[in-house]
């Protein structure tokens, strides 16, 4: 590619609307993007990537340019909104940096060229390589995901495996719990994203737990909800369609 139409290729920035997954704006981008971060509002969004910059784009003007950061020196890692979204933390592969959002200039920095010895607080066993791993907000287990295409949840106290989820086709790079510790998701390299149930069955968000009629001797079952949809409706998909209505639901291994 010619060294101009190099300078001119922009990398896009896709918004998403969380409960109907479409499209809402794409953002332009001069280089691959690695970090993003809504602030509290929802009305800002924080970027961070290979080119150095923090980004600050105003979702209400997206047509603006956004206002830039500089003062890594390789590519970003992490961004973040803090301290009720008066400062940015941001981090590249040796230096932390705090930003005052005010007058977006640096508050404080943490530099680590010098090699920081780290003791483990709790060893945990694994089948195989794993990527990533998150903690419950209440501390009570894990769940961890790898090159198996498994995800493991572990018993934090005594470490032991709990069970295992399988229902990626390719290895897992990243796992979050959600801060309320119901759900927890898990981005794959076979390009999906996937929400989980921290306890199988409950009810909470889509996922609705049909009680068994009493005496009827029969298990609760989980389904999932339609916004605008009636009972009659949901029973017609579920019957046509059942393996979509329950793939929320993942496979136990005990």
């Amino acid at each position: 590619m010619p060294p101009k139409q190099l300078q001119q290729l922009r990398i896009s920035q896709p918004v998403w609307d969380a409960a109907s997954g479409n499209e809402l704006m794409t953002l332009a981008h001069k280089h691959i993007v690695k970090a993003v971060d809504f602030i509290q509002e929802s009305n800002y969004l924080l970027t961070g990537g290979q080119d150095k910059l923090l980004c600050i784009y105003d979702l209400n003007k997206p047509e603006a340019e956004p206002k830039e950061i500089s003062g890594h020196t390789s590519d970003i890692k992490k961004a973040l909104w803090c301290s009720e979204d008066k400062q940015i933390l941001s981090a590249d592969g040796k230096t932390v940096r705090i930003w005052d959002h005010a007058t977006m200039t640096e508050a404080k920095s943490l530099n680590f060229n010098i090699a920081v010895s780290l003791d483990p607080i709790k060893p945990f066993e694994a089948p195989a390589t794993i990527n990533s791993a998150s903690l419950h907000p209440e501390k009570e287990f894990l769940v961890a995901g790898g090159e198996d295409f498994k995800l493991c949840k572990y018993d934090y106290n005594s470490g032991e495996e709990i069970e295992s989820y399988k229902g990626h086709f390719g290895p897992i790079h990243c796992v979050r719990f959600s801060p309320d510790g119901e759900l927890y998701a898990s981005g794959s390299e076979d390009g999906t994203l996937r929400l989980w149930q921290t306890v199988v069955g409950k009810t909470y968000g889509l996922w609705k737990c049909v009680l068994p009629e009493e005496d009827s001797g029969e298990l609760a079952k989980p389904k999932i909800g339609f916004p605008e949809t009636t009972e009659e409706e949901l029973e017609e998909i579920t019957s046509e369609n059942s393996d979509c209505i329950y793939s929320s639901t993942p496979d136990v291994k005990a």
